[in-house]
């Protein structure tokens, strides 16, 4: 029986996932409500049996009712979050003891569901996805204080997931100041404003990624589609690459990626203003070919709805791609969509080779950077796809 005056009942059977691990209730997998929990609220979740599962946040407006928050009945509380954010912090510190400037915490995948947390030397970028993590937002500005004493925090909360949970978009400045600054990730240096740039200022989930191209690319020449600020394109340059075209539709971004080059005195990369399918069909027309081809592409689906319109983009630019690479090239080809899966995501670029008369190898497969940790139980958490190909 329930210990808290609000709390949910599940339908029957519909408390596997969680049992297993998943951190999500779906709104059409309760089967009643008692009391009159407010968006944010704190809810007891319930068998239908009536044993106890655990709390979680309840959001009325959203199709994930109950986000799961922790197996024990507690307060969440600045004690709960300082538990919860040193543990994160201490593992952080393990897998990166050099560096500042990693995710703190990533979501479900730390037991902190709809809060992300990202370091960049001294100041902190957050993110709250959920109503019961945004209504907490100040006491969970006065845990980073305590624990990281930044020169500044700020919330980057433009996501559109934010308006399928009913709160409204925010940018703003929460604590201290802030001003752009240069962090350095595996021997590259990035600027970085945390306010205005992308994101919650950088793609830190490819940190790893851009160092696996390292034994490719030297002498090479490189094409990197969708660069965004300098990316892999950076990397490869670094890695001594004969040439490297970077290509974005971002002028900004353009714009920024050569300020990066710039800051790392790399001279051997060129910066391209343009769509990249566009620019991949104008390529196949003039003798240019590459030794090695980057795609990293921002995500083609959103949602479910729209997953046929993506596996159309992916395999337009992958066979593309994959027909502007010089005989025993290499294809790194990437997908940050959780809606399409590995199995999906492989099964493209092998359909790709096909279509483009190449045969492939693949030679490496991995995720999100460690930092950004995942849940063998929660698919969702395994969005990004990094894959090397060998090409024939």
């Amino acid at each position: 029986m329930s210990t808290l005056s609000q709390h949910v009942i599940l339908k029957k059977n519909e408390d596997r996932r969680i049992i297993a691990g998943h951190q999500w209730i779906f709104s059409n997998e309760l089967q009643r409500i008692v009391g009159s929990p407010k968006s944010g609220d704190v809810v007891e979740i319930l068998r239908s049996d009536g044993r106890s599962l655990g709390i979680g946040l309840y959001n009325p407006a959203s199709l994930i009712a109950v986000r799961f928050i922790s197996p024990a009945i507690e307060e969440i509380n600045e004690s709960f979050f300082n538990k919860k954010i040193r543990s994160a912090f201490d593992l952080r510190k393990k897998l990166f003891p050099a560096s500042e400037t990693f995710r703190v915490v990533n979501g479900e995948s730390d037991f902190l569901p709809g809060l992300i947390i990202d370091k960049y030397n001294d100041y902190l970028s957050i993110q709250t996805f959920s109503a019961g993590m945004d209504l907490r937002l100040e006491m969970i500005c006065n845990v980073l204080e305590n624990i990281f004493h930044p020169k500044g925090i700020v919330e980057r909360n433009e996501s559109s997931l934010r308006t399928l949970e009913g709160i409204p978009l925010r940018k703003n400045l929460l604590h201290g100041s802030v001003a752009p600054i240069v962090i350095e990730l595996n021997g590259v240096k990035f600027t970085v404003d945390i306010l205005d740039g992308q994101k919650s200022g950088f793609f830190l989930d490819q940190r790893e990624n851009r160092t696996a191209i390292k034994p490719f690319v030297k002498d090479a020449a490189v094409l990197d589609c969708f660069s965004n600020d300098g990316g892999f394109g950076l990397y490869a340059s670094k890695f001594d690459a004969k040439s490297v075209d970077s290509v974005d539709i971002s002028e900004e971004a353009i714009s920024k990626g050569k300020e990066n080059a710039a800051l790392n005195e790399l001279s051997n990369i060129q910066f391209h203003t343009a769509d990249v399918f566009k620019f991949l069909e104008q390529s196949l027309t003039t003798d240019k070919r590459w030794d090695v081809v980057i795609l990293d592409p921002p995500s083609f689906t959103k949602s479910k709805k729209t997953v046929a319109t993506a596996i159309k983009g992916y395999k337009e630019i992958n066979t593309n791609g994959l027909r502007l690479i010089a005989p025993n090239g290499i294809l790194v080809s990437a997908s940050c969509s959780h809606h399409i899966d590995r199995d999906t995501f492989l099964n493209i670029i092998q359909e790709s080779s096909v279509k483009a008369g190449r045969r492939i190898k693949l030679l490496h497969f991995a995720g999100a950077s460690p930092d950004h940790p995942t849940l063998p139980s929660m698919p969702e958490t395994h969005y990004l796809k990094f894959t090397l190909f060998s090409v024939e």
